[in-house]
């Protein structure tokens, strides 16, 4: 709960520019409130997924110890994914939080990667090695359902248009959103969202993120880095090859490269409302509601968690 009251806090933070155009801002107040909460925790946190490297961010910086001493937890974050969801009031902005024990969250390269996720029917069935066409039929099958009625979820982005044409040439339905694909890929495994199938290539921290929330559901997730779509990539694989010298930057990534442990949590505060967590609602009274989406791989239990923040004069919103 202390870990769901971090990410309330964020959230609330940054509700405060939902709709006004300016993303730096909402992210900042995000991020702000993020690193001040989990100083106030009674553990030994450090930032292994976070807002870049120490010269780039000033807080939540990767490698940056938090809180009060204690347990060693790795942390894996993204303060708020969907900046621009949230600056211009569309759905699904939501606050995001991994924890695992120290060592077990990958120090993922900030370059791009493919991912390739499904839910837990489709354990073992869907890879990044696989085409398109291949995964796209592995889940109809998993799933018991004609290809025509698989719904696959795909970033709008340029680099995905051969991604997208060969989905449409199988026959399947698909879903483009605008950002937030930690979203869409931990969307496979709920099953009122709609969405049986991410495929595409993003951000490789959001992976690691992703991959703890699949982990926790049960799911499926598969990736490989791809330093070629990156204007930086070649002094970013250098970079990598250094810093990582055992990881395999060109094979692929399993659930276990991504996060090692099954003691691992992730936690969503909704922004914005999605189908998977209602955003911040505001009341007259000055009371405030939170919605959070809390999976957990040890017990296997999934909870959703609505929070009513009164204000003194306020009343209780359920």
């Amino acid at each position: 709960m202390q870990f769901v009251s971090v990410a309330e806090k964020a959230a609330i933070a940054c509700e405060k520019w939902n709709g006004r155009g300016d993303k730096t801002s909402a992210d900042q107040a995000a991020t702000t409130a993020m690193r001040n909460a989990f100083n106030e925790i009674d553990f030994s946190g450090r930032i292994v997924i976070g807002e870049g490297e120490r010269d780039e961010a000033p807080m939540l910086y990767i490698g940056e110890e938090l809180g009060k001493g204690g347990e060693a937890i790795d942390i894996a974050v993204d303060p708020l994914e969907g900046t621009n969801l949230c600056a211009y009031n569309r759905p699904a902005a939501w606050c995001t939080i991994a924890v695992a024990p120290r060592g077990s969250l990958l120090f993922a390269p900030d370059t791009y990667m493919w991912k390739v996720a499904a839910g837990p029917a489709c354990k073992g069935k869907v890879s990044v090695e696989m085409t398109p066409t291949e995964n796209i039929n592995a889940v109809a099958k998993a799933l018991n359902k004609p290809v025509s009625e698989v719904n696959v979820c795909v970033l709008a982005r340029e680099r995905h248009q051969k991604l997208l044409d060969e989905c449409y040439a199988a026959g399947c339905r698909v879903q483009t959103i605008d950002d937030g694909d930690v979203h869409g890929a931990i969307a496979t495994a709920i099953p009122n969202t709609g969405i049986d199938l991410y495929m595409g290539a993003g951000g490789a921290p959001e992976g690691v993120l992703a991959c703890a929330g699949l982990k926790a559901a049960g799911g499926e997730f598969s990736a490989r880095l791809d330093f070629t779509l990156d204007p930086k990539g070649k002094e970013k694989r250098a970079r990598a090859e250094k810093m990582s010298s055992d990881l395999d930057l060109d094979g692929t990534l399993t659930m276990d490269t991504l996060v090692s442990s099954d003691d691992t949590a992730f936690i969503g505060c909704g922004v914005t409302s999605s189908d998977m967590a209602k955003g911040v609602e505001r009341y007259d009274d000055g009371s405030i509601t939170t919605e959070t989406l809390v999976l957990n791989a040890s017990d296997h239990t999934a909870h959703l968690v609505r929070t009513c923040h009164k204000a003194p004069e306020g009343l209780l919103h359920l």
